[in-house]
């Protein structure tokens, strides 16, 4: 496998400069707005800036295989990415009461980001070939595997990113051909076991979370102080912001995990509408051309692997704006390439290198 890792560069590099681009706008943006939403705090612009320069170098360095390579490789990818969540539950390190990442020393790694990627793209390479529609055998394989990883991240707690997860195998199968009978039935049993779900396996703190959303002036003091004091700085943005690093909210510590969960709400704060409708375009772009790619892409087994990670990158965004905004319950999301955090920054770093081997190696199909 290394061998033929080391070969891929022969044909020279396979990029996509509108991909690379503007992924690299966004980077820089989310730093200039992480400065702000640390209150000035160069230690932890600089952590992510080195975060920033190696992903773009993991990104490049992804998106140079050819699409065969992750097909083949796609099984094996997803073993170890497991194997390292079961060694997270194991022996990770427990912060806050959760189990979520491995000391690697040099650094922490957030093994469920892992597998964020690596399900999406052997779900991709298991399904590509499979008749239209998908059989019952094939589908309830793949979501015995979907519900076994989601488990894991669940189990450690991680509502967040094991809902990512969720959606991210069930676009997959969605996209490969799933019928509409079998989707319209799940998902009535779905809607029954609702009651179960919430009795069953759904932490206190994450019941919480949800009745926080039905009614955030409960407790306006305790469970509701985050949303309120988000809805407070984004609404007070107005339609140009109050200036960069003059947010009230973000800076007089009325508004949490400013750096990672709320940092949109800085962002709002500060720039305003504008503000917030350029940075909305830049994501906008990048799905756009997502889907440019995917309606392009050589095979089937590339429109599945560059639609299933985009819609996990849409996922993503549409899950921290919503629940920044009040509509979806707090479940600590990121916002992707903006909030601070190294790991979920790297894992789209290699999706978007994925994404682009998907789309940059189709010549080599029609030589």
């Amino acid at each position: 496998m290394i061998k033929k890792f080391l070969n891929i560069f022969r044909n020279g590099a396979y990029i996509d400069q509108y991909l690379f681009i503007s992924i690299t706008l966004l980077s820089m943006m989310g730093l200039v707005f992480l400065y702000s939403a640390s209150q000035g705090n160069m230690e932890t612009t600089i952590k992510q800036s080195v975060f920033v320069f190696f992903g773009l170098i993991l990104m490049f360095a992804a998106s140079q295989p050819d699409p065969d390579f992750y097909k083949n490789n796609a099984l094996l990818f997803l073993l170890i990415s497991i194997f390292l969540v079961l060694l997270t539950l194991l022996t990770g390190k427990e912060i806050n009461g959760a189990r979520r990442w491995l000391d690697l020393g040099f650094f922490t790694l957030q093994t469920s980001e892992i597998i964020k990627v690596t399900l999406p793209v052997f779900l991709a390479a298991y399904l590509f070939d499979k008749p239209l529609p998908i059989s019952l055998k094939n589908t309830f394989l793949t979501l015995l595997l979907i519900f076994f990883i989601v488990n894991l991240i669940r189990i450690q707690p991680d509502l967040g990113t094991s809902l990512v997860i969720l959606i991210a195998g069930l676009y997959i199968l969605f996209l490969a051909g799933l019928s509409w009978r079998f989707i319209g039935i799940s998902s009535s049993l779905f809607i029954l076991s609702l009651p179960f779900i919430w009795n069953n396996l759904l932490e206190p703190f994450q019941k919480q979370r949800v009745l926080t959303l039905l009614d955030p002036n409960a407790d306006p003091y305790g469970s509701g102080w985050n949303i309120t004091q988000s809805k407070i700085a984004i609404g007070s943005g107005g339609l140009q912001g109050k200036g960069y690093q003059q947010g009230s909210q973000a800076h007089l510590d009325f508004l949490p995990e400013t750096e990672t969960d709320f940092i949109f709400s800085v962002i709002a704060e500060e720039f305003g509408f504008f503000g917030v409708c350029i940075l909305l375009l830049v994501f906008f772009f990048i799905l756009f051309r997502c889907l440019y790619l995917a309606l392009n892409a050589r095979d089937r087994f590339c429109r599945l692997t560059i639609g299933g990670l985009s819609l996990l990158f849409l996922s993503t965004i549409f899950i921290n704006l919503a629940m920044v905004v009040g509509i979806i319950p707090v479940v600590g999301m990121p916002l992707p390439f903006i909030s601070k955090g190294g790991s979920s920054l790297l894992s789209f770093y290699i999706a978007f290198g994925i994404i682009i081997s998907m789309a940059t190696h189709k010549k080599l199909m029609r030589r």
